[in-house]
């Protein structure tokens, strides 16, 4: 059993990327614990969360829409009010955004289509809990695979995310419309972090890029941060 953060990842109904979450958790010296959308409670010891990419419930209704109200996402909800760090991956970032726990929308891509890619990110915040890791400009490649990536937020909205630092990425160039070309936010509080692009699938220099380290280590040295929960 490792001796690092316990991370509970969990599954909904048409979840497909928990194992991979699971698997690159544990490559960085994390403990993955595996939660189904049932469950009531978070394992014992919890010191991170990770909602991992899929499509939750078949995306009936809207992506994310139907998964707000599992069971699990309760706790979810307070383990984030108590300042536990939430990592959202694709559908886990549309989950939270349909749950209120991060700001804006994700929409069709502006194609009307899937796109599958590597693509490159840039590192607009520090102010997270999870930018332990992270460089203001740094560049991060890390593949996106969605149909419904596309963030929106009114300019309002973006004015005030801006100027608190909730921009956590943006896309180097526009790959799905979306607005300020954002492809994360975090919460007011910074311990909730949502992005598109899958940085489970970017670890492995023997697979493709790596970008997705400096994203997963952020959430691991949160974990460890001595908060009351």
């Amino acid at each position: 059993m490792s001796d690092g953060p316990r991370i509970a990842v969990v599954t909904f109904p048409g979840t497909n990327d928990d194992d991979d979450a699971a698997l690159a958790l544990e490559l960085l010296g994390a403990e993955p614990v595996r939660v189904w959308h049932a469950e009531t409670a978070l394992p014992g010891g919890t010191a991170g969360v990770v909602l991992p990419g899929g499509f939750s419930y078949g995306d009936y209704l809207r992506c994310g829409a139907i998964a707000r109200f599992a069971p699990v996402m309760e706790p979810v909800g307070t383990f984030a009010a108590s300042g536990g760090p939430v990592l959202g991956i694709c559908n886990g970032f549309q989950i939270l955004c349909e749950a209120g726990l991060l700001p804006g929308v994700l929409r069709q891509n502006r194609q009307e289509q899937f796109i599958c890619a590597d693509v490159t990110i840039t590192v607009e915040s520090t102010s997270s809990a999870f930018a332990s890791a992270w460089e203001l400009g740094q560049e991060l490649v890390i593949p996106i695979k969605h149909g419904e990536g596309n963030w929106y937020g009114d300019a309002e909205l973006v004015a005030a995310l801006e100027a608190r630092g909730q921009i956590a990425f943006r896309y180097a160039e526009d790959v799905n419309g979306a607005v300020g070309r954002v492809a994360g936010v975090t919460n007011e509080a910074g311990n909730v972090l949502g992005l598109m692009p899958h940085p489970e699938h970017a670890v492995d220099s023997l697979l493709g890029p790596t970008g997705g380290v400096a994203v997963l280590e952020g959430l691991l040295d949160a974990a460890r941060l001595p908060v009351a929960r």
